[in-house]
């Protein structure tokens, strides 16, 4: 029998076990997925210690994990845009993902790039979509300056390749340990603390016209309220206002 990681209470990684199984059947639209690989989330990881109990209650057994990657080993007979043996990227809304075989909606996957690793695959979907909703919900175009905070993260690292794929000029805020990987992808690295506000002024010239912020905090010493915001998934996503020493012209 396949097996799945479970859990059946509220708490940390130490109420996670691995159960045996009935082996899934996808229904019309569905795919099975042999897993190759899955993430996890710090929204999940709340999840399942009890943090959105109210939001979104979990169902007990409950399974975990949203970001998957792996085989196409069953499909249902509506389905026509993967067949069985097909490498795919996907999610499942399932909370399941951390399973030997997943059911999956046949437009919830997407096929794995060749130069794409397992692991990074397994990893992505979450994420990368957050950041491509990120990019795209300040209206980026060529010439912009965009201050992505926690630009080395997992979200955030997507978002300062995206942001420099449509011409922007990126300005990273992160700790040291990741400037020199912010260098190499064409980033301003940035560090955070007092003064941090003066190194961006200092860095995009007095221009900035977006700012993508993971780490909230930032926002208020950086943008000082004068800014319209919106949000996308856990970031907060700013397109500057005209202000002293920090506008776009």
């Amino acid at each position: 029998m396949p097996r799945a990681v479970k859990f059946d209470r509220y708490g940390g990684t130490d109420v996670l076990r691995i159960v045996e199984v009935d082996r899934p059947v996808p229904g019309p639209q569905q795919v099975l997925i042999g897993m190759k690989a899955a993430g996890i989330n710090p929204g999940e990881a709340a999840i399942r210690e009890g943090a959105f109990a109210k939001q979104w209650p979990a169902t007990f057994p409950s399974g975990q994990g949203s970001d998957l990657a792996g085989v196409v080993e069953a499909v249902g007979s509506a389905v026509r845009n993967v067949a069985v043996g097909d490498e795919v990227i996907g999610f499942t809304n399932n909370r399941s993902s951390h399973a030997e075989l997943v059911v999956v909606e046949a437009d919830h996957l997407i096929g794995r790039p060749t130069h794409v690793s397992w692991e990074q695959a397994g990893a992505l979907f979450v994420a990368g979509t957050t950041a491509y909703a990120a990019v795209h919900a300040v209206s980026l175009k060529a010439g912009d300056t965009v201050v992505i905070s926690g630009a080395a993260g997992g979200v955030g690292s997507i978002a300062v390749q995206l942001a420099k794929i449509l011409g922007a000029k990126v300005i990273g805020l992160a700790s040291a340990a990741n400037h020199t990987w912010l260098a190499e992808h064409g980033v301003i690295a940035v560090a955070y603390g007092e003064g941090v506000a003066d190194r961006i002024r200092a860095a995009s010239g007095g221009k900035v016209d977006a700012f993508i912020d993971k780490a909230r905090a930032c926002r208020a010493q950086i943008l000082a309220g004068s800014t319209r915001s919106s949000q996308v998934g856990m970031a907060s996503l700013t397109r500057a206002r005209r202000q002293p020493g920090l506008h776009r012209d």
